[in-house]
């Protein structure tokens, strides 16, 4: 398959609305344009190299995802096709094919609805410490990696560009956004988790944990931005599985686990990535992408 690499895009015509660490997005007056770059971040610094195909990954995969759990809840897509964008985008046709979607607008609501299935990550690290995950108490004895009885909702607070989410209370969350939706966001996360794992272990894959965001159109809440992606959940390989250590994965870890080996101190700029780091990198998504869908990603 030949590799395509987008790291940025310019489209003078449009209206770029902003730059988050991977996708750029651009204002079509009641509509957006999300378009995946193959930009890679990892303790919120972007790489100087770009992952191949990465953004075509991402914007495939959460189409899958979107479309398996609508059910669930609505989603802000309106298309992923490129003839059925405004004719403004047309002339940009051949970079949005297969990276880009046509979505909603949504008031972005400020919380990052994180589900949780396993312990893994700065949740084994609150564990270790208290025994809980953002005060839910959970049983004693777990190991690093272990599965929970029950997923848990740990909610997060949306950070600026270049800081951590900061993981928030349950209660923290009903002050933010009210008692009633906070309830709706942690039913409707777990729902789309519990859907997404049971999907993905027949397909081999564990989905550790996953962070998902919501949108308000009107007074209608919608699943948006980006749906159980290797950049958004922990994917590891089902064979392998054994808690008491990290797991192997399909996903960032690998690329954090080279930078930990270097003597880099994780802020600006980040170093060069060698080839082979990119090219791993680039297979393990793709792998996942593979196992989910179960068939190649397209050609372009």
């Amino acid at each position: 398959m030949p590799l395509h690499v987008t790291t940025a895009t310019d489209f003078k015509a449009l209206t770029l609305k902003g730059r988050g660490k991977v996708r750029d997005i651009y204002d079509l007056g009641d509509q957006l344009l999300i378009v995946a770059t193959d930009r890679i971040s990892a303790f919120d610094v972007v790489m100087p190299n770009p992952i191949p195909d990465k953004g075509r990954i991402l914007t495939q995969l959460s189409k899958f995802w979107f479309d398996l759990t609508k059910e669930i809840v609505p989603n802000h897509v309106l298309s992923t096709e490129v003839e059925d964008y405004p004719k403004e985008c047309k002339p940009y046709g051949e970079t949005l094919k297969d990276r880009s979607m046509l979505v909603r607008k949504a008031e972005v609501l400020p919380i990052e609805c994180v589900v949780r299935g396993y312990l893994s990550g700065s949740g084994w690290v609150e564990y270790q410490k208290t025994g809980n995950v953002c005060e839910i108490p959970l049983p004693k004895g777990l190991l690093e990696s272990s599965k929970l009885e029950e997923p848990i909702f740990t909610p997060a607070t949306k950070a600026e560009m270049g800081l951590h989410d900061e993981n928030i209370t349950f209660e923290k969350v009903e002050k933010i956004v009210g008692k009633d939706r906070a309830k709706k966001l942690r039913s409707l996360s777990l729902a789309i988790y519990k859907k997404a794992r049971d999907f993905a272990e027949g397909r081999g894959i564990i989905i550790a944990d996953t962070k998902m965001e919501f949108g308000i159109e009107g007074k209608k809440l919608l699943l948006i931005d980006e749906l159980l992606t290797p950049d958004s959940s922990r994917f590891w390989p089902k064979e392998g599985y054994r808690p008491g250590g990290p797991q192997k994965s399909f996903d960032k870890p690998f690329l954090r686990d080279y930078l930990l080996s270097l003597k880099w101190d994780k802020s600006p700029p980040a170093p060069p990535l060698p080839e082979e780091i990119v090219q791993k990198t680039r297979e393990k998504y793709l792998e996942a992408y593979e196992r989910l869908v179960g068939r190649p990603l397209q050609e372009h």
